[in-house]
């Protein structure tokens, strides 16, 4: 699959989790290897799909962050959140980098049947 591509040439991976609501992160890094391994694939299915690979990460190094730089950005304060007037939404940022033959009503279309039929 292209989408993993990157991960093939490099497989340094770096993952950082965020819970809404709460100000600390946790950062993991390491090595990621695509595996086809069905039980382990199975045990992530969802609605009865499971996914066609699964990535593993290697843990390397694993360190909590200190909660100054979520609390300044106020990133789960909604109020504070940035306007998005102006900047594209999804289908007309594939349309315009794509150089698609579509209009973007009909890109938006796919991304929603995308999301109702693939997500799980």
């Amino acid at each position: 699959m292209q989408r993993l591509q990157n991960i093939l040439q490099n497989p340094k991976i770096g993952l950082i989790f965020m819970i809404p609501g709460k100000s600390e992160t946790l950062r993991i890094s390491g090595t990621a290897t695509i595996v086809r391994d069905a039980a382990l694939r199975d045990s992530m299915s969802i609605k009865n799909r499971s996914p066609a690979l699964a990535i593993v990460v290697n843990v390397e190094e694993v360190f909590f962050h200190c909660s100054k730089c979520v609390i300044r950005s106020k990133l789960w304060q909604e109020d504070h959140w940035p306007s998005l007037k102006g900047l594209p939404n999804l289908a007309e940022t594939m349309v315009d980098a794509g150089k698609l033959e579509l209009s973007t009503s009909e890109m938006h279309e796919i991304v929603k049947k995308d999301e109702r039929e693939r997500l799980y």
